[in-house]
Protein backbone atom coordinates (compact mmCIF):
# COMPACT_ATOMS: atom_id res chain seq x y z
CA UNK A 1 0.00 0.00 0.00
CA UNK A 2 0.81 3.34 -0.13
CA UNK A 3 0.52 6.57 1.41
CA UNK A 4 1.49 10.54 1.89
CA UNK A 5 1.32 12.59 3.67
CA UNK A 6 -0.43 16.23 4.28
CA UNK A 7 0.30 18.59 6.87
CA UNK A 8 -2.00 21.40 7.55
CA UNK A 9 -1.59 24.84 8.47
CA UNK A 10 -1.05 28.14 7.68
CA UNK A 11 1.57 28.28 10.37
CA UNK A 12 3.62 25.56 9.40
CA UNK A 13 4.13 27.08 6.26
CA UNK A 14 5.32 30.32 7.66
CA UNK A 15 7.86 28.95 9.51
CA UNK A 16 5.99 29.42 13.08
CA UNK A 17 6.66 25.60 14.27
CA UNK A 18 8.10 22.83 13.37
CA UNK A 19 6.61 19.68 11.46
CA UNK A 20 7.53 16.87 13.68
CA UNK A 21 3.93 15.08 12.73
CA UNK A 22 5.36 14.26 9.51
CA UNK A 23 8.43 12.73 10.47
CA UNK A 24 6.63 10.49 12.71
CA UNK A 25 4.03 9.44 10.47
CA UNK A 26 6.43 8.38 8.10
CA UNK A 27 9.00 6.40 10.36
CA UNK A 28 5.29 4.49 12.22
CA UNK A 29 3.83 4.12 8.28
CA UNK A 30 7.34 2.44 7.22
CA UNK A 31 7.34 0.12 10.53
CA UNK A 32 4.03 -1.48 9.23
CA UNK A 33 4.40 -1.87 5.52
CA UNK A 34 3.27 1.46 3.89
CA UNK A 35 5.51 2.93 1.30
CA UNK A 36 5.38 6.96 1.61
CA UNK A 37 6.77 8.34 -1.54
CA UNK A 38 4.99 12.15 -0.72
CA UNK A 39 4.91 14.18 2.05
CA UNK A 40 2.91 17.50 1.36
CA UNK A 41 2.67 20.85 3.12
CA UNK A 42 -0.59 23.14 2.63
CA UNK A 43 -1.81 26.33 4.14
CA UNK A 44 -5.70 27.04 5.49
CA UNK A 45 -6.77 27.30 1.88
CA UNK A 46 -10.03 25.33 0.69
CA UNK A 47 -8.95 25.21 -2.86
CA UNK A 48 -5.22 24.75 -2.65
CA UNK A 49 -6.19 21.85 0.16
CA UNK A 50 -8.72 20.36 -1.87
CA UNK A 51 -6.78 20.00 -4.73
CA UNK A 52 -3.75 18.27 -2.43
CA UNK A 53 -6.06 15.70 -1.59
CA UNK A 54 -7.57 14.69 -4.81
CA UNK A 55 -3.85 15.02 -6.56
CA UNK A 56 -2.90 12.47 -3.41
CA UNK A 57 -5.74 10.38 -4.30
CA UNK A 58 -4.72 9.59 -7.65
CA UNK A 59 -1.43 8.27 -6.88
CA UNK A 60 -2.19 7.19 -3.68
CA UNK A 61 -3.97 4.41 -1.90
CA UNK A 62 -4.30 6.62 1.65
CA UNK A 63 -3.79 9.87 2.10
CA UNK A 64 -3.14 10.94 6.38
CA UNK A 65 -3.30 14.39 7.08
CA UNK A 66 -2.61 16.28 10.27
CA UNK A 67 -4.07 19.54 11.43
CA UNK A 68 -7.21 21.59 10.77
CA UNK A 69 -9.66 19.87 12.98
CA UNK A 70 -9.83 22.87 15.85
CA UNK A 71 -13.24 25.03 15.84
CA UNK A 72 -12.47 28.05 14.06
CA UNK A 73 -13.13 29.04 10.27
CA UNK A 74 -9.84 28.03 9.35
CA UNK A 75 -10.29 24.39 10.07
CA UNK A 76 -11.29 23.10 7.13
CA UNK A 77 -9.59 19.72 6.70
CA UNK A 78 -12.65 17.07 7.64
CA UNK A 79 -14.82 19.50 5.27
CA UNK A 80 -12.47 18.91 2.63
CA UNK A 81 -12.26 15.35 3.23
CA UNK A 82 -15.98 14.79 2.87
CA UNK A 83 -16.19 17.23 -0.36
CA UNK A 84 -13.43 14.83 -1.90
CA UNK A 85 -15.22 12.00 -1.11
CA UNK A 86 -19.16 13.31 -1.65
CA UNK A 87 -20.12 12.30 1.58
CA UNK A 88 -21.97 15.06 3.89
CA UNK A 89 -21.44 16.26 7.58
CA UNK A 90 -23.57 15.05 10.37
CA UNK A 91 -24.03 15.94 14.22
CA UNK A 92 -22.61 12.68 16.34
CA UNK A 93 -23.67 13.20 19.55
CA UNK A 94 -21.09 10.86 21.66
CA UNK A 95 -18.70 12.70 20.27
CA UNK A 96 -20.33 16.10 21.41
CA UNK A 97 -21.53 14.55 24.30
CA UNK A 98 -17.54 13.93 25.43
CA UNK A 99 -16.91 18.15 23.95
CA UNK A 100 -19.79 19.63 26.24
CA UNK A 101 -17.71 17.24 29.22
CA UNK A 102 -14.44 18.35 28.29
CA UNK A 103 -15.45 22.03 28.88
CA UNK A 104 -17.06 21.41 31.99
CA UNK A 105 -13.88 20.02 33.42
CA UNK A 106 -12.31 22.81 32.89
CA UNK A 107 -15.06 24.84 33.82
CA UNK A 108 -15.84 26.77 30.67
CA UNK A 109 -18.63 27.43 28.05
CA UNK A 110 -18.82 25.72 25.20
CA UNK A 111 -19.35 28.01 21.49
CA UNK A 112 -20.99 27.16 19.16
CA UNK A 113 -17.98 27.19 16.80
CA UNK A 114 -16.83 23.93 18.83
CA UNK A 115 -19.92 21.95 17.90
CA UNK A 116 -18.75 21.57 14.18
CA UNK A 117 -15.76 19.53 15.90
CA UNK A 118 -18.59 16.45 16.53
CA UNK A 119 -19.53 16.61 12.92
CA UNK A 120 -18.73 13.23 10.78
CA UNK A 121 -19.58 11.72 7.56
CA UNK A 122 -21.75 8.85 8.91
CA UNK A 123 -19.79 6.18 6.85
CA UNK A 124 -16.87 6.98 8.79
CA UNK A 125 -15.05 5.88 11.58
CA UNK A 126 -14.56 8.27 14.08
CA UNK A 127 -11.48 8.55 15.95
CA UNK A 128 -11.78 9.51 19.82
CA UNK A 129 -9.86 12.18 21.34
CA UNK A 130 -8.81 11.56 25.09
CA UNK A 131 -6.63 14.52 25.26
CA UNK A 132 -8.34 17.26 23.10
CA UNK A 133 -11.58 18.42 21.84
CA UNK A 134 -10.94 17.31 17.97
CA UNK A 135 -12.02 14.02 17.19
CA UNK A 136 -9.95 12.41 14.08
CA UNK A 137 -11.51 10.57 11.10
CA UNK A 138 -11.35 7.59 8.83
CA UNK A 139 -12.94 8.18 5.33
CA UNK A 140 -13.15 5.83 2.50
CA UNK A 141 -14.56 5.16 -0.59
CA UNK A 142 -13.97 3.56 -3.48
CA UNK A 143 -10.75 1.32 -2.24
CA UNK A 144 -8.76 4.53 -1.11
CA UNK A 145 -9.10 6.19 2.47
CA UNK A 146 -8.48 9.75 3.77
CA UNK A 147 -7.46 9.51 7.47
CA UNK A 148 -7.68 12.94 9.55
CA UNK A 149 -5.66 13.30 12.52
CA UNK A 150 -5.30 16.08 14.84
CA UNK A 151 -2.47 18.71 14.61
CA UNK A 152 -0.95 18.99 18.13
CA UNK A 153 1.22 15.59 18.44
CA UNK A 154 0.29 15.00 22.23
CA UNK A 155 -3.32 14.41 20.48
CA UNK A 156 -1.91 13.09 17.35
CA UNK A 157 0.32 10.43 18.06
CA UNK A 158 -1.63 8.45 20.68
CA UNK A 159 -4.69 9.04 18.16
CA UNK A 160 -2.81 7.22 15.44
CA UNK A 161 -0.97 4.40 18.01
CA UNK A 162 -4.40 3.31 19.73
CA UNK A 163 -6.63 3.81 16.60
CA UNK A 164 -4.66 4.79 13.15
CA UNK A 165 -2.34 1.89 13.51
CA UNK A 166 -3.59 -0.92 14.20
CA UNK A 167 -6.28 -0.32 11.42
CA UNK A 168 -3.79 -0.25 9.14
CA UNK A 169 -1.91 -3.03 9.89
CA UNK A 170 -5.54 -5.10 9.28
CA UNK A 171 -5.16 -3.57 5.89
CA UNK A 172 -1.60 -4.02 5.14
CA UNK A 173 -0.54 -7.52 3.32
CA UNK A 174 3.20 -6.53 4.15
CA UNK A 175 5.97 -5.44 6.22
CA UNK A 176 9.24 -3.09 6.61
CA UNK A 177 11.63 -3.84 8.37
CA UNK A 178 15.01 -1.91 8.52
CA UNK A 179 18.42 -2.10 10.43
CA UNK A 180 20.63 0.80 11.00
CA UNK A 181 24.44 1.08 10.68
CA UNK A 182 26.02 4.40 12.90
CA UNK A 183 29.67 4.95 11.64
CA UNK A 184 31.96 7.15 12.54
CA UNK A 185 35.23 8.52 11.16
CA UNK A 186 33.93 7.91 7.24
CA UNK A 187 32.73 10.63 5.52
CA UNK A 188 29.07 10.04 3.62
CA UNK A 189 30.33 9.84 0.50
CA UNK A 190 33.17 7.80 0.87
CA UNK A 191 31.16 5.14 2.88
CA UNK A 192 28.53 4.32 -0.09
CA UNK A 193 31.63 4.23 -2.53
CA UNK A 194 32.93 1.69 -0.41
CA UNK A 195 29.98 -0.24 -0.38
CA UNK A 196 28.62 1.03 -3.88
CA UNK A 197 28.62 -2.51 -5.88
CA UNK A 198 26.50 -3.68 -2.93
CA UNK A 199 23.46 -0.80 -3.12
CA UNK A 200 23.21 -0.66 -6.52
CA UNK A 201 23.36 -4.89 -7.08
CA UNK A 202 19.99 -4.69 -3.94
CA UNK A 203 16.50 -3.90 -4.33
CA UNK A 204 15.24 -6.27 -1.75
CA UNK A 205 16.59 -4.88 0.91
CA UNK A 206 17.28 -1.40 -0.53
CA UNK A 207 20.40 0.62 1.51
CA UNK A 208 20.12 4.32 2.08
CA UNK A 209 23.35 6.38 3.54
CA UNK A 210 22.76 9.80 5.08
CA UNK A 211 24.80 11.89 7.33
CA UNK A 212 23.55 13.12 10.52
CA UNK A 213 25.47 14.88 13.36
CA UNK A 214 28.85 14.20 11.96
CA UNK A 215 28.22 10.57 11.56
CA UNK A 216 27.57 8.66 8.40
CA UNK A 217 24.38 6.14 8.65
CA UNK A 218 23.29 3.12 6.86
CA UNK A 219 19.50 2.33 6.35
CA UNK A 220 19.11 -1.32 5.35
CA UNK A 221 15.12 -1.84 4.43
CA UNK A 222 13.69 -4.76 3.62
CA UNK A 223 9.40 -6.09 3.11
CA UNK A 224 7.91 -8.82 3.35
CA UNK A 225 5.24 -11.13 4.47
CA UNK A 226 6.22 -11.42 8.31
CA UNK A 227 9.01 -9.60 10.23
CA UNK A 228 11.00 -13.06 10.53
CA UNK A 229 11.17 -12.72 6.68
CA UNK A 230 12.53 -9.57 6.75
CA UNK A 231 15.23 -9.89 8.76
CA UNK A 232 16.47 -12.93 6.92
CA UNK A 233 17.23 -10.71 4.08
CA UNK A 234 18.45 -8.34 6.14
CA UNK A 235 21.32 -10.31 7.86
CA UNK A 236 23.64 -11.49 4.94
CA UNK A 237 23.70 -7.85 3.49
CA UNK A 238 24.65 -6.30 7.35
CA UNK A 239 27.17 -9.06 7.00
CA UNK A 240 28.95 -7.93 3.84
CA UNK A 241 28.74 -4.23 4.72
CA UNK A 242 30.76 -5.09 7.99
CA UNK A 243 32.99 -6.93 5.65
CA UNK A 244 33.63 -3.71 4.18
CA UNK A 245 33.28 -1.38 6.94
CA UNK A 246 33.40 -2.96 9.99
CA UNK A 247 36.08 -0.77 12.19
CA UNK A 248 33.94 2.17 11.44
CA UNK A 249 30.44 1.06 12.35
CA UNK A 250 30.54 1.67 16.28
CA UNK A 251 26.53 0.33 17.04
CA UNK A 252 22.98 -0.65 15.30
CA UNK A 253 19.70 0.91 15.40
CA UNK A 254 18.50 3.21 18.22
CA UNK A 255 22.34 4.05 19.79
CA UNK A 256 24.44 6.63 20.14
CA UNK A 257 28.37 6.96 20.28
CA UNK A 258 28.32 8.20 24.20
CA UNK A 259 25.89 5.24 24.69
CA UNK A 260 28.16 2.60 23.07
CA UNK A 261 31.30 3.99 25.02
CA UNK A 262 29.63 4.08 28.24
CA UNK A 263 28.72 0.95 28.03
CA UNK A 264 32.02 -0.25 27.73
CA UNK A 265 33.00 1.61 30.47
CA UNK A 266 30.45 -0.09 32.70
CA UNK A 267 31.18 -3.37 31.77
CA UNK A 268 34.89 -3.37 31.38
CA UNK A 269 34.43 -1.49 35.65
CA UNK A 270 36.88 1.35 33.97
CA UNK A 271 37.06 4.57 35.96
CA UNK A 272 36.98 7.44 34.10
CA UNK A 273 37.56 11.32 34.44
CA UNK A 274 37.32 14.63 32.44
CA UNK A 275 39.18 17.79 32.37
CA UNK A 276 37.48 19.63 29.29
CA UNK A 277 39.16 23.36 27.97
CA UNK A 278 36.75 24.25 24.49
CA UNK A 279 34.27 21.81 24.65
CA UNK A 280 32.44 23.42 28.13
CA UNK A 281 31.21 20.18 29.76
CA UNK A 282 29.75 18.51 26.70
CA UNK A 283 31.78 15.77 26.88
CA UNK A 284 31.02 15.26 30.51
CA UNK A 285 27.01 15.87 29.43
CA UNK A 286 27.54 13.22 27.04
CA UNK A 287 28.45 10.36 28.86
CA UNK A 288 26.03 11.49 32.08
CA UNK A 289 23.95 10.52 29.36
CA UNK A 290 24.11 6.95 30.36
CA UNK A 291 22.09 5.62 33.22
CA UNK A 292 24.42 3.59 35.11
CA UNK A 293 27.58 5.78 34.56
CA UNK A 294 27.63 6.91 37.88
CA UNK A 295 29.78 3.47 39.07
CA UNK A 296 33.02 4.28 36.96
CA UNK A 297 32.19 8.52 35.93
CA UNK A 298 34.05 9.88 38.79
CA UNK A 299 34.65 13.72 38.07
CA UNK A 300 34.03 16.01 35.51
CA UNK A 301 35.99 20.06 35.34
CA UNK A 302 35.68 22.76 32.85
CA UNK A 303 39.24 23.92 33.37
CA UNK A 304 38.92 26.64 30.83
CA UNK A 305 41.58 29.35 32.23
CA UNK A 306 45.07 28.69 32.17
CA UNK A 307 44.69 28.74 36.24
CA UNK A 308 42.41 26.56 36.35
CA UNK A 309 44.81 23.74 34.07
CA UNK A 310 47.55 24.26 36.41
CA UNK A 311 45.72 24.97 39.62
CA UNK A 312 42.73 21.74 39.41
CA UNK A 313 45.11 19.31 37.08
CA UNK A 314 48.81 20.55 37.66
CA UNK A 315 49.41 21.24 34.51
CA UNK A 316 53.10 23.16 34.44
CA UNK A 317 53.57 26.91 33.98
CA UNK A 318 56.83 25.94 31.89
CA UNK A 319 54.34 23.87 28.97
CA UNK A 320 51.46 26.48 29.10
CA UNK A 321 54.58 29.63 28.50
CA UNK A 322 56.30 27.31 25.95
CA UNK A 323 53.38 25.75 24.03
CA UNK A 324 50.14 27.22 25.07
CA UNK A 325 46.86 26.15 26.36
CA UNK A 326 46.03 24.75 23.04
CA UNK A 327 48.66 22.63 21.90
CA UNK A 328 50.19 18.72 22.23
CA UNK A 329 51.84 18.77 25.39
CA UNK A 330 48.80 20.71 27.54
CA UNK A 331 46.15 18.24 26.50
CA UNK A 332 48.78 15.46 27.40
CA UNK A 333 49.13 16.54 30.85
CA UNK A 334 45.50 18.00 31.20
CA UNK A 335 44.73 13.61 30.87
CA UNK A 336 47.28 12.64 33.24
CA UNK A 337 46.50 15.60 35.66
CA UNK A 338 42.79 14.87 35.95
CA UNK A 339 43.08 10.79 36.09
CA UNK A 340 45.93 10.99 38.84
CA UNK A 341 43.87 13.84 41.35
CA UNK A 342 40.69 10.95 40.46
CA UNK A 343 42.95 8.12 40.84
CA UNK A 344 41.08 6.85 37.80
CA UNK A 345 42.21 4.16 35.26
CA UNK A 346 41.09 6.79 32.35
CA UNK A 347 41.52 10.54 31.74
CA UNK A 348 40.36 12.77 28.80
CA UNK A 349 41.02 15.99 28.05
CA UNK A 350 40.01 18.71 25.66
CA UNK A 351 41.98 21.90 24.36
CA UNK A 352 41.11 24.19 21.39
CA UNK A 353 40.11 26.98 19.54
CA UNK A 354 36.33 26.93 19.00
CA UNK A 355 36.26 30.35 17.41
CA UNK A 356 34.75 32.62 16.07
CA UNK A 357 37.72 34.48 16.95
CA UNK A 358 40.77 33.76 18.59
CA UNK A 359 42.74 31.86 16.17
CA UNK A 360 46.11 32.38 14.72
CA UNK A 361 47.96 31.35 11.20
CA UNK A 362 49.71 28.84 13.56
CA UNK A 363 46.53 28.20 15.45
CA UNK A 364 43.63 28.38 13.61
CA UNK A 365 40.00 28.41 14.42
CA UNK A 366 38.79 24.67 14.74
CA UNK A 367 42.19 23.59 15.78
CA UNK A 368 41.53 21.01 18.81
CA UNK A 369 43.76 18.78 20.84
CA UNK A 370 42.41 15.50 22.52
CA UNK A 371 44.04 13.61 25.13
CA UNK A 372 43.35 10.16 26.44
CA UNK A 373 45.04 8.62 29.18
CA UNK A 374 44.77 4.76 30.02
CA UNK A 375 46.50 3.16 32.69
CA UNK A 376 49.93 4.44 32.49
CA UNK A 377 49.73 5.06 28.71
CA UNK A 378 48.67 8.63 27.31
CA UNK A 379 47.76 9.27 23.56
CA UNK A 380 47.07 12.91 22.06
CA UNK A 381 45.66 13.50 18.74
CA UNK A 382 45.52 16.82 16.53
CA UNK A 383 42.16 17.92 14.89
CA UNK A 384 41.41 20.76 13.14
CA UNK A 385 37.15 21.29 12.95
CA UNK A 386 35.43 23.27 10.36
CA UNK A 387 31.95 24.35 11.45
CA UNK A 388 31.04 27.42 13.93
CA UNK A 389 31.51 27.19 17.72
CA UNK A 390 28.83 24.74 18.37
CA UNK A 391 30.23 22.23 15.68
CA UNK A 392 33.63 22.44 16.41
CA UNK A 393 32.58 21.56 20.00
CA UNK A 394 30.46 18.63 18.63
CA UNK A 395 33.07 17.31 16.42
CA UNK A 396 35.69 17.65 19.10
CA UNK A 397 33.56 15.70 21.82
CA UNK A 398 32.60 12.92 19.42
CA UNK A 399 35.80 12.74 18.19
CA UNK A 400 37.34 12.03 21.70
CA UNK A 401 34.71 9.30 22.30
CA UNK A 402 35.16 7.40 19.25
CA UNK A 403 38.77 7.59 19.38
CA UNK A 404 38.51 5.97 23.65
CA UNK A 405 35.94 3.51 21.92
CA UNK A 406 38.52 2.14 19.21
CA UNK A 407 41.39 1.83 22.18
CA UNK A 408 39.08 0.20 24.44
CA UNK A 409 37.92 -2.52 22.10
Amino acid sequence: MKAEIISVGTEILLGDIVNTNAQYLAEELANIGIDVYYQITVGDNEERLYNTFKEGLTRSDIVIATGGLGPTDDDITKEVACKCFGQELKLHQPSLNKIEDYFKKINMSLSENNKKQAYFPKESIILENNYGTAPGAILKKDNKIIIVLPGPPREMKPMFEEKVKPYLKNNSNSVLVSKVLRTFGIGESLLEESIIDIIKEQNNPTIAPYAKDSEAILRITAKAFTEKEAEELISPVVEKIRSRVGSYIYGEDDTSLEEEVAKILVEKNLTISVAESCTGGLLSSSLINYPGISSVFMEGCVTYSNEAKMKRLGVKKETLDKYGAVSEQTAKEMAEGIAKQFNTNIGLSTTGIAGPEGGSVEKPVGLVYIGIYINGKTFVKRFIFNGNRQMVRLRATKNILNELRIKLL
